[in-house]
Formats: structure tokens, sequence, C-alpha cells
């Protein structure tokens, strides 16, 4: 692992400007290769911008739900106000950011199911850096006795959470390509069921992660959002993937 700070900030901020830019060069490459509905550059322009704008609200209300004591902090004024991301924050966030773009151009037609494997690609490239980055990153696991823990500068073998997410997407990758010939009969469909997948991970997974900021039931700021988030979006998503899961039942 890196030990050096600045050297495992630079690392971290090179894989995850990577992840974004990989990630939206396949989306175009995938966006050419289909058939959709057309959208003027007026609408392409306002959901493109919902989208970033969403998803950069949303990570940084994110990073400071999950550490709310940095307000008082000394000096974690600059950290608060300049650092921390969420992958979490920027899905809710970019989702909601699409939406209301679309809302305001006119724009009827699903967009989600484009964005799954390039976000499950850049999820990937960016943990990368994540483990690399070690401690300095904030992502690694709680202490284990594991074979494959492993110590990220500090002595003690730790849950490698990076690792396991890059695993995790890599196999939901597997299974949504698997599904996609007959998830697109309902669109939309394909970009709910990522979606929640990775909110139930996450609800999973960060309870083998230190909780900088521990809220009611033990929870982090992350947790109690994925469950929130959850207890909203599947309620509207349960229509959409009933029609999914009929059909790919009907299906040869």
């Amino acid at each position: 692992m890196i030990q050096n700070p600045d050297i495992a900030h630079a690392v971290h901020t090179f894989f995850e400007a990577a992840a974004m830019m990989i990630g939206a060069r396949y989306y175009f490459i995938l966006r050419r290769a289909q058939a959709l509905p057309p959208a003027t550059h007026g609408q392409s322009f306002i959901i493109l911008l919902g989208c970033l704008a969403g998803a950069s609200v949303g990570n940084k209300l994110m990073f400071w739900l999950e550490a709310p004591h940095l307000w008082t902090d000394g000096s974690g004024w600059r950290d608060f106000l300049f650092g921390g991301q969420s992958m979490v924050g920027g899905l809710l966030g970019g989702l909601i950011g699409v939406e209301l773009g679309k809302k305001l151009c006119g724009y009827q037609s699903s967009t989600g199911d484009l964005f799954v494997f390039p976000i499950l690609l850049g999820l990937m490239i960016g943990r990368v850096g994540c483990f690399l980055a070690g401690l300095d990153d904030g992502t690694y696991g709680v202490p284990t006795s594991l074979p494959w823990g492993v110590d990220f500068g500090d002595g003690l073998p730790r849950h490698p959470a990076q690792l396991y997410e890059i695993i995790f997407a890599g196999l939901l990758w597997r299974l949504l390509k698997h599904w996609q010939p007959r998830l697109k009969a309902v669109p939309g469909a394909m970009f709910r069921l990522m979606l929640i997948a990775y909110l139930l991970w996450r609800l999973g997974i960060d309870s083998l992660k230190p909780v900088s900021y521990v809220y009611a039931l033990g929870l982090s700021g992350i947790q109690w959002a994925c469950l929130l988030a959850l207890l909203c979006y599947v309620p509207l998503s349960l229509p959409p993937l009933r029609k999914a899961l009929s059909t790919m039942e009907t299906r040869p």
C-alpha cells in the first residue's frame, strides 16, 4: 500500500479521473451502437447537466452525512468543504438530476439502462485507486483474522472492502449481461435492478467498514441513506420489475 499521503491522494485522484473518463467513453460507445429515441441538442444538454449537477451535489451531501463531525473538527474544515467522495451519493443524486432534467425538457424515454455497464466499469476502476490509496482513502474494512486480510499501513490485517466491491461489481455485470436480452423488453428495468442491488450491497458491506460517525441502530450515514432510498425506490420499481420478470419467464 502507498504510505505517503500526498502520493496516495494523487493515485486515488488519477484512478477516479480514469474511471469517469473511461466510463463516459464507454457510455457514448453504447449509445451510438443502439437505436434510441432521438433527443434534440437542447434536451441532451439539459439531461447531461442534470446528471452532472445531481451527482456532484449528491456526492458532497452524502459525504457530509457520513462525517458531520468535520464541521467542528478544526483542521477538518478543509476536508469537509473540498474532500470526500461517495458512490452512493453520486448515484442517487445523478438519478434525481436526470429525472428532473427530463421533466424540464419534456424527454419521455428511459435513459437509465445505458448507464448500467459504464457505471459498473467506472466503479471497478475507481475502487482500484481506493485500494492502492490504503488508509488515506477511508474505504478499507475493519480488522479481520481471515487469511486474505490486508495491512493498509497500520499493522492490522483488514477486510479489503475495495476488492470485495470490485468482485461484486464484476458478478453483477455478468448477471445483468446474461439477463440483458430479456430485460430490454422493459426500458429502465436493468438500471433499477442495478441500483437496488448496489444499495443492498452497500447497506451490508459498510458494516465491515469503520464508522466515522454513528447514527441510530449503529448504522453509518451511508447505510441510512441506502435504507431510506430502498424504502422509497423499491415500491416505485416493483411494477416495471414484475413486468420484466414475467417477460423473462414467458420467453424461451
